[in-house]
């Protein structure tokens, strides 16, 4: 599936748009675009953690939010034994304060279980919550960040922002325990 999302949106999105940066780095496809903003760098479609990182000036909050906290351990258990079954996508703003707590959390629940990266899909928004080649429509994303647990293609579940308790990783546990 993220190899799909990824090589659709990198053909029509590297044809559409000039100002897009396209990049290959191991199983990965990158095409997105910075947007102008007055206060940050947004980044808009297909990103991954190593473009997050690799801009320690603008986007400092994910090395020092990933230092903050443990992953729960009942969800990196079920993370860590049902790994292979299922993917991640994740609608995130790299403006959106939410994002900038979520997302490292999430990527400690990942670290901490051993979970593959190529089944990760990261696609950024604009202040809008829009994305390139209308994924948002797609998914039919309205806040962020949205982390979504599929199977085969198929929607497993999701959490939106901070989800019913305030711990997405919990949550993302719970929805992964799901997964027959």
């Amino acid at each position: 599936m993220r190899i799909l999302i990824a090589a659709a949106l990198a053909i029509a999105g590297l044809a559409a748009c000039k100002a897009r940066q396209p990049m290959v780095s191991g199983h990965a496809v990158h095409a997105y675009e910075i947007v102008a903003d007055t206060e940050t760098v947004v980044l808009k479609g297909l990103i991954s953690r190593a473009d997050i990182e690799a801009d320690t000036v603008h986007f400092n909050w994910f090395k020092q939010n990933m230092q903050l906290g443990m992953a729960d351990a009942a969800a990196a258990d079920a993370f860590r034994k049902k790994g292979s079954q299922f993917q991640v996508v994740i609608f995130g703003g790299t403006w959106c304060h939410d994002t900038q707590n979520l997302l490292p959390q999430f990527y400690r629940l990942a670290d901490v279980s051993g979970y593959n990266a190529n089944n990760i899909t990261l696609i950024g928004v604009d202040r809008a919550k829009t994305t390139l080649d209308n994924l948002h429509s797609a998914f039919h994303i309205t806040n962020v960040p949205t982390f979504i647990v599929m199977k085969d293609g198929t929607e497993v579940g999701r959490v939106v922002e901070y989800g019913k308790y305030g711990q997405i990783d919990k949550e993302l546990g719970e929805i992964v325990n799901t997964i027959k």
